[in-house]
């Protein structure tokens, strides 16, 4: 039997396209969600073996809604990761020129990186918001709305024409889009590897968060992200979505976890992966893997009374 994988659908978003790179998937069956919850879900449930999701944005920044589901729901795993570069394009129906537009649809994740290009071009046309782009381009071709925000290759699915393409503020967007699965062993280091967990703090204390950065601070542990998000449990209860440079087995970051184990509430281990940029993290002085195995190696020697040279 194939794999399957979910995404958020309909057929036509970034994240069907990003989902199109990932190599374990070229032979997968691909099944649209309506949602981020509902294609996670979908995989808790063992409807599906493995998700694809958008996690951040190099110009908005982390999709909160993701975040919340992995940090706070039935635990999954992130096994890898795909960066891709974004671009929008306005989709209209056959025969519409910029006069005819009185509504743009977008993903709320689109319309700020497109923000300035909509004042110039169309600014007194209003912006509805879409559970996804392809969504919005799907409400365009049944006549709900004039314009959609999507990628250019989602016109022709929809049966409309491209206005304009190339649309963004800021050049070189990218979206960082994660492979979800249920908890397993994570795949092996690459020596190119990112590990994500989610720190719960103990109290809301003066040097709390500074307690936690210090246990990667002190083994030359660099981090990618850092993300505080509301547990739901009241004011100034909060969580830290943390991505840093390493893989689970290595010395140093096992150090760090266990070090974080002590000083906070809870530790929810979210995955080691390949990292999309096949970025070599610079090793400091004294963190490698011999450094800590010498260390200890020194620790027993003096436990035991036997000095070690």
């Amino acid at each position: 039997m194939p794999q399957r994988y979910a995404y958020l659908g309909p057929q036509g978003t970034f994240t069907e396209a990003a989902l199109r790179s990932v190599p374990d998937a070229y032979d997968a069956e691909h099944l649209p969600f309506s949602t981020v919850p509902a294609a996670l879900d979908a995989l808790r449930r063992a409807e599906v073996d493995a998700a694809v999701v958008a996690l951040e944005n190099s110009v908005e920044g982390s999709v909160p809604t993701t975040l919340d589901e992995l940090a706070t729901g039935e635990p999954l795993q992130i096994v890898g990761e795909v960066h891709l570069p974004v671009s929008f394009a306005l989709l209209v129906r056959p025969g519409t020129s910029f006069a005819d537009i009185k509504t743009v649809a977008s993903h709320p994740h689109a319309q700020p990186q497109c923000r300035r290009w909509l004042g110039e071009h169309l600014p007194d046309a209003e912006w509805r918001a879409a559970t996804s782009n392809a969504e919005a381009a799907q409400h365009v071709a049944d006549g709900h709305y004039d314009a959609a925000l999507a990628g250019s290759f989602a016109a022709a699915r929809y049966g409309l024409s491209i206005l304009a393409e190339d649309i963004h503020d800021v050049a070189d967007a990218v979206t960082r889009f994660i492979t979800l699965r249920r908890p397993c062993p994570p795949p092996h280091p690459t020596g190119m590897d990112r590990t994500t967990v989610v720190a719960f703090i103990a109290e809301d204390h003066p040097g709390a968060l500074l307690e936690i950065l210090n246990e990667f601070a002190m083994r030359g542990i660099n981090l990618t992200l850092i993300q505080s998000r509301p547990t739901g449990a009241g004011l100034g209860s909060y969580l830290f979505w943390m991505d840093f440079e390493g893989h689970v087995t290595d010395a140093r970051v096992g150090e760090a976890m266990m070090g974080l184990r002590r000083v906070c509430a809870d530790i929810r281990f979210l995955g080691s992966y390949p990292r999309a940029d096949r970025t070599r993290p610079e090793i400091r002085r004294g963190t490698h893997d011999a450094d800590f195995t010498e260390a200890a190696a020194w620790l027993e020697s003096v436990r035991s009374g036997q000095p070690h040279p």
